[in-house]
């Protein structure tokens, strides 16, 4: 095996090496759910990591350092907000709706999305309500809500009194809650609704869609005008949702629905024989019974990460 040196030195750091590989699914889990982009995480882990190895500037990063993964943290939360400025240059130009890059499981069978901490990932729907926070607000809620970090803590990551971090951490709760009401509907009942909601949707049978849509339901689709069809606006309403669906045009020349689960949470992919085509993730009412939200990312560059269809 090559040894890994610090840059710029012929000094090894296996140690360093062994802990940032150590509390890497920590800093992704983090940083993703801060930026909601998988390729954009793994260019702030690079970051990070280069960091982390240049510390000292003579391969020892772990000198001076009583806590690493405080460290690390620290340092990758920093990177990301930095990395906020260009996703927001690039949403400006952006062909019609955004969604986050979703994290798809490997096969149908899973119960999670691999390491246990990359399942600590929010769902699509959060993602979505969290791209309205600022990022300041938006690490604060991360750290603290998703990964239990005190004000304590979370002050020395963002360079913030503690004090500061309590208002940050009330904006976004009260924020996230208003936008998006505290339930979660159990896992039987979401797959259920998802498996019945593609059968509607693979038969073009729209009364069956109407009674599986929610009077009030939108559909946000994100193709990155890649694909069709896909509105470059959220559809609003059971009839004109219930339309989009049933279309029939521009989908793939060999389709193939797969229950997979996203970002925790149950939801398909549509396979184009074996490539991923678009994955969907649905939102439910309070009760479970019916569909309020739907959430199809379609852009080819955003399913990079999605494991083909095994033969």
């Amino acid at each position: 095996m090559t040894e890994i040196t610090a840059p710029g030195t012929d000094a090894p750091i296996d140690e360093a090496t062994g802990v940032f590989v150590d509390h890497r699914e920590l800093l992704f889990g983090v940083v993703y759910n801060m930026l909601g982009s998988v390729a954009d995480t793994e260019d702030v882990l690079q970051e990070t990591w280069l960091s982390w190895t240049a510390r000292g500037g003579g391969g020892a990063p772990l000198a001076g350092v009583d806590n690493p993964r405080a460290y690390l943290v620290r340092v990758a939360v920093n990177h990301a907000l930095r990395r906020r400025a260009t996703i927001s240059r690039r949403r400006e130009t952006y062909v019609g709706q955004w969604l986050p890059e979703p994290l798809v499981a490997e096969g149908e069978a899973e119960t999670a999305e691999g390491p246990a901490l990359r399942s600590e990932s929010v769902s699509l729907a959060m993602l979505v309500v969290l791209e309205s926070l600022t990022p300041l607000e938006r690490a604060v809620f991360v750290l603290g809500e998703v990964f239990g970090y005190p004000h304590a803590e979370i002050a020395e990551v963002i360079d913030r009194s503690p004090a500061a971090v309590r208002q940050l951490a009330h904006r976004a709760r009260e924020h996230v809650h208003a936008r998006r009401p505290r339930y979660d509907a159990h896992p039987r009942v979401r797959r259920e609704a998802t498996e019945r909601f593609v059968r509607a949707a693979l038969g073009g049978d729209i009364a069956a869609l109407m009674e599986v849509l929610a009077p009030d339901v939108t559909a946000w689709t994100d193709a990155g005008g890649k694909r069709k069809p896909a509105s470059l606006r959220p559809v609003h309403g059971r009839d004109k949702v219930a339309r989009l669906l049933t279309s029939g045009r521009g989908g793939p020349r060999n389709p193939v629905w797969r229950y997979r689960r996203v970002n925790g949470d149950d939801a398909a992919v549509l396979f184009d024989g074996d490539a991923p085509f678009a994955v969907l993730v649905l939102d439910l009412t309070p009760e479970g019974d019916r569909v309020r939200g739907i959430y199809v990312v379609a852009n080819p560059d955003k399913l990079a990460h999605v494991p083909k269809e095994e033969a």
